[in-house]
């Protein structure tokens, strides 16, 4: 009972706290877009970037961390995907979309925060690990999806889809602040040297990373307004919630992952669907409405479930 106290009902009173000043109308929605442009456009990627750039990339790169993690991610994807087809008979642009949603958990803006809280800045060296390859591997993995589902019949070359795809993810700021702090790492161990006042202005930034995501994403989650579609929103929360760290806790214990990791891959697996999961079916035009509640029952969900996990969790 302690854990759901002083682990996961702080942060979730940072995301309830944006939500009631959004729908009593003293945070704007003009508001919530700005704020969220900053984390999500700016802050968010220079946390990225910081972490990246102070990772050890030789010791946290396993495949007994990542294995588990992402088997357990492309298993939630295909049990959605699948779901949408065959239980509920939606358009193939939708199944995509649904299985996005199942695949893309939310490991930055709850699993980190979550994470630290549980057990220390010190145990996130994996979460980094984690997520520096989740953006860049979902978007593009999603986005070639997408992209063949809608040009099938059409006859575009594949190399003219895939080149599609990859520019989107290269534009996106999450995996630009990735891609730039691995470069960082890389000079940095190649003898760059940058001055103390570079790394102060960046902790700066960092430091408000993730007050002001979880604040904004409380303010984004008031829009979401459940609605219809509840058998398929209650698989896409069964997939991510509970599929996915399940698989991830299985497989990790095949590949002898220690505890250490065991943690990082389960609780970061065992996020909600997070806001881009909704943001990539709205671009689409796809499954918006299953997309937008699912990321918002989710979150609420994820209390109750996150509080399990961490019980079973060594």
């Amino acid at each position: 009972m302690s854990a759901l106290f002083t682990i996961i009902v702080p942060v979730f009173l940072v995301i309830g706290f944006g939500y009631l000043v959004s729908w009593r109308g003293w945070f704007s929605e003009s508001a919530v877009d700005g704020l969220m442009r900053f984390a999500q456009n700016f802050a968010v990627p220079t946390l990225l970037f910081a972490s990246m750039a102070r990772l050890n990339l030789g010791n946290e790169f396993r495949v007994a961390l990542l294995l588990p993690f992402y088997a357990g991610a492309f298993a939630s994807y295909l049990a959605g995907w699948a779901g949408a087809k065959y239980l509920f008979g939606r358009a193939p642009q939708d199944c995509v979309a649904i299985g996005f949603v199942c695949l893309f958990s939310n490991s930055l803006l709850l699993g980190i925060p979550i994470m630290e809280r549980a057990y220390g800045a010190e145990a996130l060296a994996g979460n980094w690990a984690i997520l520096a390859i989740h953006s860049p591997t979902m978007y593009t993995f999603g986005i070639t999806a997408m992209e063949f589902t809608r040009a099938r019949g059409t006859g575009q070359s594949i190399g003219r889809i895939a080149l599609r795809a990859l520019t989107g993810v290269l534009r996106t700021p999450l995996v630009i602040g990735i891609l730039c702090g691995l470069g960082m790492n890389l000079l940095t161990h190649a003898g760059l040297v940058m001055p103390e006042a570079f790394w102060a202005a960046v902790d700066m930034i960092t430091r408000a990373a993730l007050p002001a995501a979880l604040f904004g994403l409380g303010g984004i989650l008031y829009r979401y307004r459940p609605e219809g579609d509840m058998a398929a929103i209650a698989m896409c929360c069964m997939c991510s919630l509970f599929l996915h760290p399940a698989i991830t806790f299985g497989m990790g214990h095949v590949t002898g992952l220690d505890s250490a990791g065991m943690r990082s891959a389960v609780l970061t697996a065992s996020m909600a669907p997070g806001v881009n999961a909704y943001l990539f079916a709205n671009i689409y035009g796809a499954a918006r409405r299953v997309a937008a509640s699912t990321v918002l029952i989710a979150t609420m969900g994820s209390i109750l479930s996150i509080w399990m996990w961490l019980a079973i969790l060594p």
